[in-house]
């Protein structure tokens, strides 16, 4: 227990020291919160096509579950599985277009 409470000191105190550098600095005249809009625009686009593979492989399961269980439906359950894909994917190419909106082309 008295070791674990040494290691989160010395790692706390580590973390600190470490930020004061960035604290000390001026901040610039430009617009100073770039960075975090295109980090907030990668983790965005991350997470929208993670749960749009996640979305994708639940439907795609449900319509080979609904195959087997009545193969006359086959031609039915194919068209609701294609246009599930197509609006779940265009949700994704939208979030792209967002972020391709979001971050400028770079000035030379």
């Amino acid at each position: 227990m008295k070791r674990n409470l040494i290691r989160i000191s010395v790692s706390l105190l580590a973390v600190l020291f470490t930020a004061i550098p960035a604290f000390a600095q001026a901040p610039a005249a430009e617009d100073n919160n770039k960075g975090y809009g295109y980090l907030a625009a990668v983790i965005g686009f991350g997470i929208a096509a993670g749960l749009c593979g996640l979305g994708q492989g639940r439907v795609a399961g449900a319509a080979c579950e609904g195959m087997a269980r009545n193969p006359s439906a086959y031609n039915r359950v194919q068209l609701a599985l294609i246009l599930g894909l197509a609006f779940i994917e265009t949700l994704v190419i939208f979030t792209f277009v967002v972020v391709l909106l979001r971050t400028p082309a770079p000035t030379p």
